[in-house]
């Protein structure tokens, strides 16, 4: 896989426009480990390599135990791997992702109503659309995963 192009250096305002997104989602009040987490299962749906792989990386050098990696993509059979918080943002994560087959049903909105206040919800949908967002960047454009990058 060649990289089409560098959209970082094409479009560089673009670029920070999406940085200042992040680091907006970085100063909410989420915690930053679930933030951290529902990037990989978003990524993961989007089947975005590049992303896998960084968001992957930057999980172990957090100290997400690997347990908790492993099980990611099956949270729902995680058990108390993860938390209720956890569980409720994998689940509003997976939905707004696949929103053309899921629409977003008012059961969706309400389980996420139940564990976040108006505001955590607003910030959390901010993030899973900004990872959906880079997702898409990286796809189009073929960013190259540093695994790829080391290994040949």
């Amino acid at each position: 896989m060649t990289q089409r192009l560098d959209y970082n250096q094409i479009a560089p305002n673009g670029a920070k426009a999406l940085g200042a997104v992040y680091g907006y989602v970085l100063q909410s009040e989420l915690p930053q480990e679930m933030v951290d987490l529902i990037y990989l299962p978003v990524t993961q749906i989007n089947n975005c390599a590049y992303c896998l792989d960084m968001h992957t990386r930057d999980l172990i050098r957090k100290g997400v135990k690997v347990e908790k990696l492993a099980l990611l993509q099956a949270w729902k059979e995680g058990g108390s791997l993860f938390s209720e918080t956890e569980r409720a943002a994998l689940a509003w994560a997976e939905c707004v992702t696949r929103v053309a087959e899921t629409g977003v049903p008012d059961e969706a909105y309400q389980a996420a109503r139940s564990v976040f206040d108006e505001k955590e919800l607003v910030d959390l949908t901010i993030a899973i659309s900004l990872m959906n967002s880079y997702n898409r960047m990286a796809i189009s454009f073929r960013n190259r995963p540093q695994a790829v990058v080391d290994h040949g």
